[in-house]
């Protein structure tokens, strides 16, 4: 089962290949969260969020303030799965052929004939780092945005495939504004998570403090390849095998639209609690759902699970739910943050399968 309408109604019991698949990936889990431990102190959370996007194949934003080691993070991460890294820094000159790459003229000195030749660009890696993604003009971003929709670049009416996986880290920083050209709602939609990179508690600074730069270079240079690139493909093939039952689809569902202020009266699947039609100006959309369920069958995988469960699918609502959100002046004023939102959103919808089991709308899609 691979998308949300074959999983909507039964649940189909994994075979015993992907049992150990399954078994494999939890042990490969533990032992990349274990070495990257040994790197970056702390910030277990967003490894997590990126180990699930990168195994659901989406791509992630990461909003934190300087400092906070994620280029070391990622680097680190790519190691440990023994992908190809690229870091490229955005700023308001970059044109997007520095992204993607050119074409030139190149000349056969036998003959004289002249061709062109194309010269990919840093965008012709496995994990890319797109460092201060917002500092670079929206033409620019969108040179990115397309090949990580697409997995390809298309210069001189040639597509060029990217290597697979392909996956696109995006930082952005809070406190600057000046000089930036924020990405765009419908752009960051395009990502599947907008993780929050957040200061290490003092017991964890004081461990950073305690640490050298080389020491944390040779740390880095010593971890160990967990994983490969066939491996993670295979991984990533093996989440979108992984089954969900109705009443988890349903609560995903449920979830993305009740974020809609301008939804329906309840006739119509759930209607939107008071505090979201005030709050919130502009809900998730369908892609939302296709996110959550993908994120949830990663997670549940992650953690030795041969199927989603509802805790799956809460527990990456946040991540996948914070930046699909335009909040509202109202919001604003009183200090809503869409995180605040969720929050309370999550709150207000049952998580009890067994209360979402009488719905009559599952009894309906089900066939119970």
């Amino acid at each position: 089962m691979t998308d949300m309408a074959d999983t909507m109604g039964r649940e189909t019991p994994p075979d015993g290949d992907d049992v150990a698949a399954v078994a494999q990936l939890r042990q490969a889990h533990d032992r990349i969260r274990a070495e990257l431990a040994r790197v970056i102190v702390g910030q277990d959370r967003v490894v997590e969020e990126l180990l699930i996007a990168l195994f659901a194949g989406g791509h992630c934003i990461l909003e934190g303030v300087p400092g906070l080691a994620k280029t070391l993070m990622i680097s680190t991460l790519a190691r440990a799965l023994d992908l190809a890294f690229s870091r490229i820094q955005f700023t308001p000159d970059l044109m997007p052929s520095d992204i993607t790459g050119t074409e030139v003229i190149q000349e056969d000195k036998a003959t004289g004939a002249r061709s062109f030749r194309f010269l990919p660009g840093p965008v012709f890696t496995q994990v890319l780092l797109a460092d201060e993604i917002n500092r670079t003009p929206p033409k620019t971003q969108a040179a990115l945005l397309e090949a990580m929709q697409e997995r390809q670049v298309t210069a001189g009416g040639r597509r060029h495939p990217l290597e697979r996986p392909f996956f696109v880290l995006a930082t952005q920083n809070p406190i600057e504004q000046e000089g930036t050209y924020p990405l765009p709602e419908a752009q960051q939609d395009r990502f599947m998570f907008k993780v929050f990179v957040g200061y290490p508690s003092y017991e964890e600074e004081l461990a950073v403090a305690a640490l050298t730069a080389d020491e944390v270079e040779r740390r880095r240079d010593a971890v160990p390849k967990v994983l490969d690139a066939a491996t993670v493909l295979a991984m990533q093939a093996l989440v979108q095998r992984v089954p969900a039952a109705g009443h988890v689809a349903r609560h995903a569902l449920d979830l993305v639209r009740r974020t809609r202020p301008h939804g329906g009266d309840g006739r119509d699947g759930p209607a939107p609690p008071d505090f979201v039609r005030e709050m919130v100006r502009w809900g998730a959309g369908p892609r939302a759902v296709q996110c959550i369920m993908q994120a949830a069958r990663a997670r549940a995988v992650l953690h030795g699970r041969c199927h989603v469960a509802i805790e799956d699918v809460r527990a990456v609502a946040h991540p996948v739910l914070r930046h699909r959100l335009v909040v509202s002046y109202a919001a604003e004023a009183q200090g809503y943050s869409p995180d605040r939102i969720i929050d309370e959103l999550l709150a207000a919808t049952p998580a009890d399968a067994s209360a979402l089991d009488h719905d009559p709308r599952i009894r309906q899609v089900s066939g119970s």
